[in-house]
């Protein structure tokens, strides 16, 4: 039997505004990844993508990183942190396999995405959860035994619902989360599941790192949700979530990555410090002499990987070492 279900949302001028721009945002986005570095730059978005969504679940794993485990290096961290990412490239690798339409292939995700991290992986959840700010609780999500009917009514919604996929994808993004329907990963699978629904759009959604966009505005995230469920009514978080796809699809449309292989996603590209490196750099630049240990406690890299940025950023003459090996420290050249 098909539901009636309609979840409650109301669209604004704005939203309407931003469907428009982001619709003549996407064959440029389209053409952007077409030309000779749509490899690459699938990649480091997809980097980006993972960065982005598990950061804001309190991963602190930086792209760098990411991309080493995405290489099979080793990296020294957190063992369920270096999990999570193991999961999240998993998912990600299977998400032109994925259904968004399809239930079953919500769970298969979840199944993927949390392995090894908690119990009962690829299920619903079967006790009470909720949303807490330190003690006091932000949002208590419906009761367990309703979650399979409430999963069921939103997905009929999704599959025969007229409106336009961006409005379904964000509408869908918030009573996802608002249902809460596993024990743990909810917020993870709800941003991968709204990048699904947007493929069905058009492809270029699975390579834009709109987690990235949502991580640098994360407390804007969860007010957009609290906001929208004391009005009941998810039109707030739509309007949200339009201007961060609109933002990441210009901001992705940048010059050219270099086509000499000299891209580094580790952090060096052409000689230009950025990424990782550039945060090692800038934190040498604002504390002239400092020493690794130092460098690694204030900017939360761990120390090989500061080992190994700082003779990155030595090779590249940027920085140097002044004074005896005991007693001495990092200085910009420039400054020396």
């Amino acid at each position: 039997m098909t539901s009636n279900y309609k979840p409650p949302f109301s669209i604004s001028a704005k939203s309407i505004n931003l469907i428009a721009e982001i619709s003549a945002q996407i064959e440029r986005y389209a053409i952007r990844l077409e030309q000779e570095d749509g490899l690459l730059l699938r990649k480091i978005n997809r980097i980006k993508t993972i960065h982005g969504s598990l950061a804001i679940e309190g991963n602190k794993l930086s792209e760098s990183m990411i991309t080493e485990i995405l290489e099979g290096k080793q990296v020294v961290a957190p063992l369920r942190e270096i999990q999570e990412v193991r999961n999240a490239i998993k998912t990600y690798d299977a998400f032109s396999s994925l259904n968004p339409y399809k239930i079953e292939d919500l769970l298969k995700a979840h199944g993927l995405m949390m392995e090894a991290l908690i119990d009962n992986v690829g299920r619903f959840r079967s006790g009470g959860v909720g949303v807490f700010a330190g003690t006091q609780a932000v949002h208590i999500a419906p009761p367990a035994d309703r979650v399979p009917y409430l999963i069921n009514d939103l997905f009929e919604w999704l599959k025969t619902s007229d409106d336009h996929l961006l409005i379904k994808s964000c509408v869908f993004h918030y009573e996802f989360e608002f249902i809460h329907p596993f024990i743990d990963g909810n917020g993870r699978i709800g941003r991968l599941w709204q990048s699904l629904i947007l493929t069905q759009l058009h492809p270029i959604f699975e390579h834009l790192p709109v987690e990235n966009i949502v991580f640098q505005n994360q407390q804007q995230y969860y007010d957009a949700i609290n906001r929208s469920s004391i009005v009941t009514d998810s039109g707030i978080f739509m309007e949200f979530m339009l201007q961060e796809i609109l933002t990441t699809l210009k901001n992705r449309q940048g010059e050219l990555l270099d086509k000499t292989n000299n891209i580094d996603v580790n952090g060096v590209a052409n000689e230009v410090v950025n990424g990782v490196v550039k945060a090692v750099y800038d934190f040498i630049a604002k504390n002239q002499g400092c020493r690794k240990p130092l460098i690694s406690e204030k900017t939360n890299i761990p120390i090989k990987t500061v080992e190994k940025h700082i003779a990155k950023l030595q090779e590249m003459h940027k920085i140097i070492f002044v004074g005896a090996p005991k007693s001495g420290g990092y200085y910009l050249k420039t400054n020396v």
